[in-house]
């Protein structure tokens, strides 16, 4: 097991704490954070919750899901969140997803987060493979996905009931060697 703690020029990415509570809860709430996401809108219970349960996890453990904290060094204040999963059958892969407060996107954070998780994986864990499913419609992500050198390798068409209708994805991906490449 390891506990993520990592910096970037401009944020700290570490667990969430009951202390992230009011932020998490600000943005989670929101329903242009949740339209693209796996979870709907958070009431302030289920973002309390969610800290609690999520605060025995911790990164290693095949299929589980971990989210952390993406912190601005400069306000002191959460931006936004990132999680890590590690494949069931094979831990050198991994998946991640991102959320970031709508006041903050457009800043390169969402950017800068990604960046830093996967210089961690690859650099300091042996992860061979870093993977990633997202809407097609979620041009944000799809933008930044490319923009960081994932590779568009599916398209999966109706693939998923999600939010009361059918809804369509990209699988993208991004190997150790062409991260290497690239940094």
């Amino acid at each position: 097991m390891h506990d993520l703690q990592l910096e970037t020029p401009r944020l700290y990415i570490r667990p969430l704490v009951l202390d992230d509570l009011a932020d998490f809860y600000d943005y989670r709430s929101k329903p242009e954070v949740a339209q693209y996401q796996g979870f709907d809108v958070f009431s302030w219970e289920e973002a309390k919750r969610f800290i609690e349960e999520n605060s025995t996890k911790s990164y290693g453990t095949a299929g589980e899901w971990v989210q952390y904290a993406i912190e601005s060094k400069l306000s002191g204040r959460l931006l936004g969140d990132c999680a890590i999963q590690l494949y069931p059958n094979d831990v050198r892969i991994a998946q991640v997803g991102l959320s970031i407060h709508p006041q903050e996107q457009q800043k390169g954070y969402a950017k800068e987060a990604l960046s830093g998780i996967l210089d961690f994986l690859f650099a300091n864990l042996g992860i061979h493979r870093v993977v990633e499913t997202v809407d097609v419609e979620n041009t944000a992500s799809i933008r930044l996905l490319e923009s960081l050198g994932f590779r568009r390798e599916g398209h999966f068409v109706e693939n998923i009931f999600f939010k009361g209708k059918w809804g369509s994805e990209y699988q993208y991906a991004l190997l150790k060697q062409e991260w290497a490449r690239k940094s």
